[in-house]
């Protein structure tokens, strides 16, 4: 048994060491040691609806209309929203989007830009 990591993309357990990066066979997705190891350090492991790791600094793109607590509004499918920052908790990405302000979003309601 190895103790390489599952690819971040599409889970398989398949994975193979390439020098200093991790390849996936299944899908082909290849990433780094040194993303595995400072997710390893941070603890937090925040992956999107399509299972990519997000980091901090990211653009992501919303998947599903948002209906904006205490308001009105609503957050369109395919609004982009630029540098968030993952947080712990039930709603773990921090972010501002425009026309709309401060929120708070589900990872799961989001795709990787």
């Amino acid at each position: 048994m190895s103790n390489l990591p599952k690819c971040p993309k599409c889970g398989s357990e398949f994975t193979y060491d390439d020098g200093n990066m991790f390849v996936c066979p299944e899908c082909a997705h290849e990433w780094s040691k040194t993303a595995v190891a400072e997710a390893d350090e941070a603890g937090l492991v925040v992956k999107d609806a399509h299972s990519n790791v997000l980091h901090d600094g990211d653009s992501v793109t919303v998947i599903k209309d948002l209906k904006v607590k205490g308001s009105s509004s609503v957050v369109k499918v395919g609004t982009k929203v630029k540098n968030i920052r993952l947080v712990d908790g039930d709603h773990n990405i921090d972010c501002r989007i425009d026309g709309v302000g401060e929120m708070k979003l589900k990872s799961e309601f989001v795709k990787k830009a």
